[in-house]
C-alpha cells in the first residue's frame, strides 16, 4: 500500500482465522507524536507509519509494542512499561501498539504477518 493517512480499520493475523481487530492508524506526524499519550486504554491497537522506534515516556499504562517490515512482517515484540525508551529498529516500517497481553492474545509474534485494511 501507498501513503498512508490517519483514519481506523481492522488488523488481521495472515493464518489465523480469528476475527479481525480494530486498529487506527497514525500516519501524520502529530498523531504519531501524540500515540497512546493521555489515554487509560486502547479497544484493539494503533498503527504508527511511518516508524522505527518507540518510547512511553508519560504513558499511563503497558504496552505491547510489534515492529513491522515494509511487507508487514513482525521483526520483534517487546513489552514495554511506562516511562521506557525503545531501541530503534533499522528495518521496521510500521509499529503496533495495544495493551499489554493483547499481542500474544492475537497471535502477533515474531515471523507473522499481518494484514492491515482502512
Amino acid at each position: 500500500m501507498g501513503k498512508w493517512r490517519n483514519g481506523s480499520g481492522k488488523l488481521t493475523v495472515v493464518g489465523r482465522d480469528e476475527h479481525a481487530i480494530p486498529v487506527q492508524v497514525a500516519a501524520s506526524y502529530r498523531a504519531r507524536t501524540r500515540g497512546l499519550l493521555g489515554r487509560d486504554g486502547i479497544d484493539g491497537s494503533l498503527m504508527l507509519t511511518p516508524c522505527g522506534s518507540v518510547h512511553t515516556f508519560r504513558m499511563r499504562f503497558t504496552i505491547d509494542v510489534a515492529y513491522l517490515d515494509k511487507k508487514f512482517n513482525v521483526i520483534a515484540v517487546r513489552t514495554m512499561k511506562p516511562g521506557r525508551l525503545g531501541l530503534p529498529r533499522p528495518r521496521s516500517r510500521h509499529v503496533l501498539e495495544s495493551e499489554a497481553g493483547a499481542m500474544e492474545e492475537w497471535g502477533v509474534r515474531p515471523g507473522a504477518q499481518v494484514r492491515i485494511e482502512v
